[in-house]
């Protein structure tokens, strides 16, 4: 049978199964030039990781980005409150004592004169800095004992089962009542040390868990009898790929963290004046909710709603990260 002449408008491309099919020029250099090509994967073939695919779906989730908004807002008015609100949250006059708004105070006055709109907007510094110093120093506590439980196991792994036993037996609520009555600091940092105190427990199980997965994988197994230390493995292999429960329920877990500095500076035993925190000014609004509602719902509103939007990124990224959801 005499040779056909190679014609350019036609190629062949492997159909994966052993065999191969006929397609048209543009067919296939759509099929080669196409993102991720025949692996599925990112650019040049590459395939994607688990954090591009998260951030991929993160970015099109709008529950994440209506909660990333409103704390990068947050975050922004803790940076700069005068920027927002002028005047200083500590000056009041006792003869506008919860008069309604007014010009330079749109939420009106509390009890004692304050402007609520300044003290809600230098509230927000208070809560967002006890958050993030919580969530950080949870984080940074839990993962290290927990992830070094998992990986040595043994009776260092059933020590800390115990221990976080004692911890997780104490109620929180109660627990600060106790250990925060006796500080005298007025400052955040007693706060602070306390929810890493009693919230590393919840990390450091969540961290155990995940690493005695990943050590079961076989590139795991793989880099140990390559001779890799244990140090080369958790940093290099482990901790990458068992990192994402932590931050999942870290992220969940500052909402509470704010949520919990409020409670505990309504209680009296958490921030005292002259701090500025919204759980004082719910405190102090208290007994005059009959006559200036304003002066309570407004920092309690701004509460929840920061309470909220922490709440709606854990779940957010919750789903991004969850390989079973793909």
């Amino acid at each position: 049978m005499p040779e056909q002449p190679y014609r350019p408008e036609r190629a062949i491309a492997g159909t994966g199964m052993g065999g191969a099919m006929d397609l048209g020029a543009s067919e296939a250099a759509t099929l080669e030039g196409a993102p991720g090509g025949p692996e599925g994967g990112g650019p040049a073939g590459k395939p994607r990781s688990l954090w591009s695919d998260a951030w991929r779906d993160l970015r099109r989730n709008p529950v994440f980005l209506l909660s990333a908004l409103v704390i990068c807002f947050l975050v922004l008015i803790s940076l700069w409150p005068s920027a927002i609100a002028s005047g200083n949250p500590l000056t009041c006059e006792l003869a506008k004592a919860q008069d309604g708004p007014a010009p330079g105070a749109p939420f009106g006055y509390d009890g004692q004169g304050c402007n609520v709109y300044t003290r809600t907007v230098y509230g927000a510094r208070t809560s967002v800095t006890v958050g993030l110093c919580a969530t950080l120093g949870v984080a940074v506590l839990g993962s290290v004992l927990g992830g070094l439980a998992g990986y040595f196991g043994g009776v260092w792994d059933a020590l800390l089962s115990r221990l976080t036993d004692v911890f997780f037996a104490i109620p929180v609520v109660l627990g600060g009542l106790v250990l925060l009555s006796v500080v005298t600091s007025h400052t955040v940092w007693p706060v602070i040390g306390f929810m890493v105190l009693l919230g590393w427990p919840q990390i450091s199980r969540i961290a155990r868990g995940s690493v005695i997965t990943v050590k079961q994988n076989d590139y795991v197994q793989a880099a140990r009898a390559l001779g890799a230390s244990d140090s080369r493995i958790m940093l290099r292999h482990i901790a990458p790929n068992a990192v994402a429960p932590v931050i999942v329920v870290a992220t969940i877990a500052l909402g509470t963290f704010i949520a919990l500095e409020a409670t505990l500076s309504y209680l009296g035993v958490g921030l005292k004046p002259p701090s500025v925190s919204w759980g004082i000014d719910i405190s102090a609004a208290s007994p005059y909710i009959r006559n200036s509602p304003h002066a309570l719902l407004w920092p309690a509103g701004a509460l929840a709603v920061t309470v909220l939007a922490f709440i709606m990124l854990g779940d957010a990224v919750r789903d991004a990260l969850d390989p079973k959801l793909r």
